[in-house]
């Protein structure tokens, strides 16, 4: 099918000046349009930029290839070897029903991750709400859904993310990713952050209203590798699967 995405405007980012994890360095990281905020023990800035320029230049190199790449809004399918980040996305564009790009934000947030892993054993990237963590330890998520009652109420509680864990977020009325839908936010949960990201937006494009929030959890809980899905739209939620939700004060 031939959706039609809509743009929301830019908001600044200041929900993650209220995210810290204990004990934990944050700073930002910023190469064109990858904006990565990282929390890690020690400062590894030098290692999260050389590693955003590696896989960006992989991807910008494949796209000057394949331009069709980059504006597909269907799924691309991969016929010859690739990069593994052009890889997983269009993977994962596949799983989703979308086209690769929607996979690209949770894609980088996962490879700067598992590179930064090699260097400390706790690290987290957000990269527009799109947040891939290997810790040791239980923590709590909180969810921000723009002007829903329910914004920066509710948490989700990953307990065991040592071996990565990626929490996706998706919004057709907050930030400046591509949806077709309106809901305030959609989070899935994976070991994947490209399918992560790329069921969001699936599932946002399929929310419109609030009857609509049922049938997209089903969808996306249908998809293979997709462990847990909350949808708020409003004062109205849904969600599925392995994830413990918390009240936020």
């Amino acid at each position: 099918m031939n959706e039609q995405y809509r743009s929301q405007p830019h908001e600044p980012r200041t929900y993650r000046q209220r995210c810290r994890l204990p004990d934990m360095t944050a700073y930002q990281v910023v190469v064109k349009e990858t904006d990565l905020w990282i929390q890690s023990p020690v400062d590894l800035r030098k290692e999260a930029r050389e590693l955003v320029l590696q896989q960006r230049g992989y991807l910008e190199n494949w796209i000057v290839q394949y331009p069709a790449f980059r504006d597909a809004l269907t799924p691309w399918p991969l016929e010859m070897p690739a990069p593994a980040i052009v890889a997983e996305m269009a993977a994962a564009g596949q799983a989703a029903g979308t086209g690769p790009m929607a996979a690209v934000a949770g894609a980088l947030a996962e490879a700067v991750a598992r590179g930064l892993h090699r260097h400390s054993e706790m690290v987290l990237v957000e990269n527009g709400g799109d947040v891939f963590i290997q810790y040791p330890y239980p923590l709590t998520i909180a969810v921000a859904a723009g002007a829903s009652p329910l914004s920066m109420r509710l948490g989700i509680r990953i307990d065991d993310c040592r071996q990565g864990r990626a929490v996706c977020t998706s919004s057709g009325t907050v930030g400046h990713s591509l949806s077709m839908g309106s809901a305030d936010a959609i989070c899935v949960i994976s070991d994947s952050g490209a399918l992560a990201d790329a069921v969001a937006t699936a599932i946002g494009n399929r929310v419109r209203c609030e009857a609509d929030i049922g049938p997209a959890v089903e969808f996306g809980s249908a998809v293979p590798g997709v462990d847990g899905i909350l949808v708020i739209r409003g004062s109205v939620s849904g969600a599925w699967g392995d994830l413990t939700l918390v009240p936020l004060h």
